[in-house]
């Protein structure tokens, strides 16, 4: 994703060099990583206001002095989008802020989103070089969102430079954040974009499944609208597949499809009594609390407000589910999860958020029964402890039983929170796709499917995917849509 040249021009420029002059690497090294500010835990329980609050200007630079400015950036080998780090934090440096989010934009479609809920820690930020002296790591996503905010905030947003139209015609299929991206480069290059959405809203993911208090939705709207500046038609309440088929769209001159449908299909454990009332999947929670505004006196959207809530899992999602639980009125709620936390897949950030909220962790915990009360509505969950072995091929070490104990927790609402698989809708209503055996879609390098015209990334082919690697997904893509329809006008 790297782009050499323009890396070497910027890296080049005079005021680059003087910056690097200014302050020396030692000293560098000897300012302290800035916190991030947050609300109070006991208020932001209560609420649905942001719960990171942001950095001020003076922490961004303080911040930005601590970058080395490495001349070979690991930190971008880390990135799935390729945003050209070193640039965009020596401009916050010179506090040039304008210019730094026109870096990012310069690979980056969705900087607000991604500045919010990407796992910096285990992307930019695992490959800075400060770890390798013990140090923290410059807080990248911290220094991405503020740049994204300080533009948004200042009424001078910036749009990427659009190409001559080049006649192609390209639908994309889901306004997530694969999708989102694919449609900004695509739209980029000169393409007429129709993005497809089969939801009221456009954002998939990042409006259905994210709450409020991580991503607010007027974030999301700020970034789909940029992309409506260059170019990008958005369709809402169109389900590709029933609405229309490919072959449909095809007649009406699409050039090539990229296929971004997600992962929408929930996974239940198979477990007696999970039919029962009151049992539910996180995708359906969180889409009625956080889409349908289930939380609100004025909507009628119909929805369980339990007292005592079990959520079964240990992802993000399950982390945004418990803590919606909490804002929710729940007296008691918690994460059930069947390794310790050490092996807990959600980000640190997100299970520290939640303790501090009061969430529950019973880890080496999992249900094997659900029982009812008359009315068929769940009252009371069976779970047995656990212990862990060897490693599995995940490299986390593999929960096994404890004979003999098993107890009873009371409950009136759980929330299943163990994977999705991918929306089969798509590959049903087209002959010959080549499917994997967990039926997402197989591409090539380039997000290429066996069907020339018809690319795929995100969930679909993932089967589970950060924001930032399904919108890695989405460049590569576009980038692969491109090679494909030009070596069809030759």
């Amino acid at each position: 994703m790297k782009d050499i040249e323009f890396i070497k021009e910027q890296r080049a420029q005079a005021w680059r060099e003087e910056l690097r002059k200014q302050i020396s690497a030692k000293d560098r090294g000897n300012i302290d990583r800035i916190s991030m500010p947050e609300q109070d835990p006991i208020e932001r329980s209560k609420n649905y206001k942001e719960v990171n609050i942001g950095i001020t200007k003076e922490q961004a630079i303080q911040e930005s002095h601590r970058c080395l400015d490495c001349p070979n950036p690991t930190c971008m080998d880390g990135c799935p989008v390729g945003i050209y780090i070193p640039g965009f934090i020596k401009c916050i440096e010179k506090e040039d802020f304008l210019g730094a989010a026109k870096v990012i934009k310069q690979t980056s479609a969705l900087p607000a989103v991604c500045g919010r809920v990407c796992p910096q820690e285990k992307q930019c930020e695992s490959q800075c070089t400060y770890l390798k002296m013990k140090k923290p790591a410059v807080a990248i996503g911290n220094l991405e969102r503020f740049v994204a905010d300080y533009e948004r905030e200042s009424g001078q947003m910036s749009l990427p430079e659009v190409a001559p139209k080049n006649g192609f015609k390209v639908a994309v299929i889901g306004s997530g954040p694969a999708g989102l991206a694919c449609a900004g480069d695509l739209a980029k290059a000169g393409c007429d974009v129709t993005v497809f959405e089969a939801l009221h809203e456009i954002g998939g993911v990042l409006k259905y499944g994210i709450p409020e208090f991580r991503l607010p939705n007027s974030i999301v709207d700020v970034e789909i609208n940029n992309l409506e500046k260059i170019g990008v038609t958005f369709v809402k309440d169109f389900v590709v597949g029933n609405t229309a088929t490919i072959d449909d769209l095809r007649a009406e001159g699409f050039n090539a499809f990229f296929v971004s449908s997600g992962a929408g299909l929930p996974r239940f454990m198979g477990i007696p009594g999970e039919n029962y009332t009151g049992i539910l999947s996180s995708n359906e929670y969180l889409t009625r609390v956080n889409l349908m505004s289930a939380a609100k006196p004025d909507y009628d959207t119909p929805t369980f407000f339990g007292k005592n809530v079990a959520v079964i899992g240990g992802g993000n999602t399950a982390m945004d589910s418990v803590r919606t639980a909490k804002r929710l009125g729940a007296e008691r709620a918690m994460i059930i999860y069947r390794r310790s936390l050490d092996e807990m897949p959600a980000r640190k950030e997100e299970i520290h958020h939640a303790q501090q909220e009061g969430v529950e962790f019973l880890c080496l915990n999992n249900p094997i029964e659900y029982f009812a009360d008359e009315k068929g509505h769940v009252n009371k969950v069976k779970v047995q402890k656990m212990e862990l072995g060897e490693p599995d091929a995940s490299g986390r070490r593999s929960p096994v039983a404890v004979a003999g104990s098993e107890y009873e927790i009371d409950v009136d609402l759980v929330v299943v929170s163990v994977g999705v698989s991918p929306n089969p809708l798509i590959p049903n209503s087209v002959e010959g796709l080549n499917m994997s055996p967990k039926r997402t879609i197989v591409v090539n390098e380039e997000q290429q499917s066996n069907i020339e015209d018809i690319f795929a990334g995100g969930d679909i082919v993932r089967g589970g995917a950060t924001v930032i690697l399904a919108m890695g997904d989405g460049r590569r893509a576009a980038a692969g849509i491109m090679n494909y329809l030009n070596s069809k006008k030759k």
